[in-house]
């Protein structure tokens, strides 16, 4: 279970761990924005989201302009649900556009996938292996990368 954390304008910044959200709290660095339920660990509620005390200025990490492209990046994007099935928990990605037949490793070429629907597609395109997209592939801001859940 992971935490928002909001800078103190309200901007989505990252996510980080119960524990860390607790330290943070401890610490007097940030409040709880949104917690869960009655739950508590100590005196403090679980939080769900926090607000940063302070303004943390963060333009550099909106100097390229586009996202940097990961594994990871298009798991968080497709929400861990598979392309092809819809079903979650999907663990890989795959190229919309077989690398071996000129398909880029890019944003707008890749989706999450299972193993098993990746391996059924192998190396053709949902097209050709009947495997039709529930949805296209596009370039995330960092707002739907940080806040997935």
């Amino acid at each position: 279970m992971s935490v928002i954390v909001l800078n103190a304008s309200y901007e989505p910044l990252h996510t980080v761990s119960i524990q860390h959200a607790i330290r943070m709290l401890v610490r007097e660095v940030a409040v709880v924005e949104e917690a869960h339920g009655e739950r508590t660990i100590g005196p403090f509620p679980v939080p769900r989201v926090l607000r940063l005390v302070r303004y943390v200025v963060t333009h550099w990490r909106y100097a390229a302009g586009r996202m940097k492209y990961s594994k990871h990046g298009v798991l968080r994007r497709d929400k861990f649900r598979c392309a092809y099935c819809g079903l979650e928990n999907a663990d890989t990605m795959d190229h919309v556009q077989p690398r071996s037949r000129g398909g880029r490793t890019e944003w707008l070429n890749a989706v999450a996938a299972h193993a098993a629907c990746n391996e059924r597609k192998g190396n053709r395109t949902p097209s050709e292996a009947d495997m039709p997209l529930l949805w296209q592939p596009w370039v995330p801001t960092r707002a739907e990368l940080v806040i997935t859940t």
